[in-house]
């Protein structure tokens, strides 16, 4: 399957599992949405259940909370990451506060899917990566998959989950791994073998990170498209990298993140999204607190730069192989 197909499948297998999930968002109905992960669920289970709704991401959010309330398992798509902004005032002060508030007596079982991230000339408004604002937010749980296979385990995951769950989606991840190398043809995940998804019923557990590759040198810390740029920057460079995929944000697995760098003494952190008070920060500060002792070399930082995401500059902002190539070796050398 490719990740379109690995999401559709998710929500197929709950929708047909649990008749309380619903699917609903802009153009998610009878269109398919926008990158056709919706596509055929309003034919096979109608229009109450997988329905269109106006452009207003606090009404689409506003309304998954109220359902989520009330018994039902609502899950919303934002249509691109950029536009949940509108959102905000409902998705921090009402589903992340829901349990706290109301001493337990409501939880708030709602999925919010948001395509994210770049490589794709959106520009600055279909490019961001805003997953450290929601993991600042105690009460949301934010995941981000970076494959096909864990992108449907974690968003059947989520949708059983009684807490809101934001599902962060790379889109330049959609119908292929993608190494940060533009000019070379795009592979497909049915070349690889994370594109093998079983049909039926499979969880993928929240903070539970993948060793993505094992090495000894060095530990990558990362997520999303940028898993498979790291794989890319230890094969080019030669460095025996352990690459760790969080695969969910927060909660986090402090665990494996600590067990792989006190093991190779060295730790370097990569994401896509703006450099200050990104995700990295608080990866790093973890590392340096669990594991200062066992460092051998200054902890780097690779992400995307404190600027909009440039639509003519795209590969000057993407973090690729070359610039965490480059923090490899000099935290080698450090």
């Amino acid at each position: 399957m490719t990740m379109i197909q690995a999401l559709r499948s998710a929500l197929d297998v709950m929708m047909a599992r649990d008749p309380d999930v619903v699917v609903f968002g802009e153009d998610v109905g009878y269109f398919g949405g926008v990158f056709r992960v919706t596509e055929g669920l309003q034919a096979k289970y109608g229009k109450t259940r997988c329905f269109d709704t106006p452009i207003n991401e606090s009404g689409i959010v506003g309304a998954a909370i109220g359902m989520a309330a009330y018994g039902l398992k609502p899950v919303a798509e934002i249509q691109f990451a950029d536009y949940f902004y509108p959102a905000t005032d409902q998705i921090v002060s009402e589903a992340a506060r829901l349990r706290y508030r109301s001493a337990g007596d409501f939880t708030c079982p709602m999925v919010v899917r948001m395509p994210c991230g770049g490589g794709i000339f959106g520009g600055q408004t279909h490019s961001q990566s805003p997953e450290a604002l929601f993991a600042h937010f105690c009460g949301i749980r934010t995941v981000m998959p970076s494959n096909p296979y864990d992108a449907k385990g974690l968003l059947i995951s989520a949708i059983e989950c009684n807490d809101p769950v934001i599902f962060l989606e790379p889109k330049r991840l959609y119908n292929g791994p993608f190494d940060g190398h533009h000019d070379r043809p795009l592979v497909p995940w049915s070349k690889h073998a994370l594109g093998m998804v079983p049909e039926g019923y499979y969880r993928v557990p929240f903070d539970s990170a993948a060793i993505f590759r094992a090495g000894t040198q060095v530990t990558v810390l990362t997520y999303g498209t940028m898993t498979w740029v790291a794989e890319a920057a230890a094969r080019e460079t030669g460095i025996d990298a352990e690459i760790i995929d969080l695969r969910s944000i927060w909660p986090m697995d402090l665990d494996t993140v600590v067990d792989s760098v006190r093991k190779t003494g060295r730790c370097v952190v990569v994401h896509e999204a703006t450099r200050t008070n990104g995700f990295g920060a608080e990866l790093c500060a973890l590392v340096q607190e669990h594991c200062f002792y066992q460092l051998e070399a200054p902890i780097e930082r690779v992400t995307g730069w404190d600027t909009p995401y440039p639509h003519a500059h795209e590969w000057l902002y993407f973090p690729g192989p070359a610039r965490v190539g480059a923090a490899l070796q000099r935290v080698m050398e450090g």
